[in-house]
């Protein structure tokens, strides 16, 4: 009778465990993936690929700032790794806009942040901080409290990105130093949406008319061509005589419907990195960002995203839905 129950229960746990293998193996994108872990390697893996071919191009994360410490938190040790691979770190809504636009961040938001953002910072990595504010008080607020940790800031007074703000005037910081390299940079242009500027000699005359240390942009016009290597030459002319850094947008964490890459057919049968569209953002889609599939798309070959931003000249890419890690973890 011992036996016979021995019997059974060595059974029933063999089939369970197979069960569950069944399960483990078939879901294996959902469930054995260390997302944070997996988006450092997608990150690590750009940098690797793209400072093989110009060792001073710049790569810069934006948000998910959890990444920098090994255990995604504050008591964490650095990530050794994923700081040696990065350049700076971008962060939005630091002093203002974390829960709605020109409304200061709460104070308990804005420690957690400052916390992980100076494990990057203690490591040498320059912080660019994004605050969405558009009363002259708080920009002028948010300046002064980024200027006292020590980052480098930029007030936008709107959140599509797609205005040069006429305040400050002239801009926080302003000099004719030529930027070469991060650090030396005093302030920054973040105006990736050109929507209001009917032509690309337009934009182009309209950033060369400030004096901007750094800009933030996109590698495509709204008419979808991208800026030729020629035209971010001349973005690089700061109005005094200065020259200035260029950093191209690229989002990384998700797929958005408007770029070269996306396929019609991809409406109707979806490959398997394609997930759910983003509801606050209309043609975005969330992405399995460790998928081979889809990193090929964003790094890696002559048709890539990446390839094609350092062929345009860029000085950089500035990262975006770093924190795609957050979806899949809930």
């Amino acid at each position: 009778m011992k036996k016979n129950l021995i019997l059974l229960i060595s059974i029933f746990s063999f089939l369970l465990s197979c069960q569950k293998d069944d399960i483990h193996d078939s879901d294996k994108a959902d469930n054995d993936t260390e997302y944070k872990e997996e988006m450092r390697k997608f990150v690590i893996g750009i940098s690797q690929y793209a400072k093989s071919i110009n060792p001073a191009f710049n790569i810069i994360p934006q948000n998910g700032i959890e990444l920098v410490s090994g255990n995604g938190d504050v008591s964490g040790n650095p990530h050794i790794a994923y700081l040696k691979a990065i350049d700076a770190n971008g962060q939005e809504d630091l002093f203002f806009g974390y829960d709605q636009d020109n409304v200061a961040t709460d104070n308990k938001d804005n420690a957690y942040l400052q916390g992980l953002l100076n494990i990057s910072k203690k490591a040498g990595k320059v912080i660019l901080v994004t605050d969405y504010c558009s009363d002259p008080s708080k920009m002028e607020s948010s300046y002064l409290q980024n200027k006292n940790a020590g980052y480098l800031s930029f007030a936008a007074n709107e959140r599509e990105l797609n205005t040069i703000p006429t305040f400050p005037n002239p801009i926080y910081q302003e000099n004719a130093n030529t930027v070469n390299e991060i650090p030396q940079a005093k302030n920054f242009l973040y105006l990736i949406n050109p929507s209001k500027f009917n032509t690309k000699v337009e934009f182009i005359n309209a950033v060369t008319s400030t004096n901007y240390d750094l800009l933030i942009m996109d590698l495509f016009f709204t008419d979808g061509t991208a800026f030729s290597k020629t035209e971010i030459n001349q973005l690089k002319n700061k109005a005094n005589g200065g020259k200035r850094l260029v950093i191209s947008y690229m989002s990384i964490g998700e797929a958005e419907n408007y770029r070269y890459y996306w396929k019609d057919s991809w409406s109707s049968s979806r490959p398997e990195w394609l997930d759910a569209e983003n509801p606050d953002w209309k043609g975005n889609f969330k992405v399995k960002y460790w998928n081979a599939d889809w990193q090929k798309i964003i790094y890696g070959t002559d048709n890539s995203y990446l390839k094609k931003i350092i062929d345009a000249n860029f000085d950089g890419v500035y990262l975006d839905i770093i924190d795609a890690f957050e979806y899949y973890e809930k």
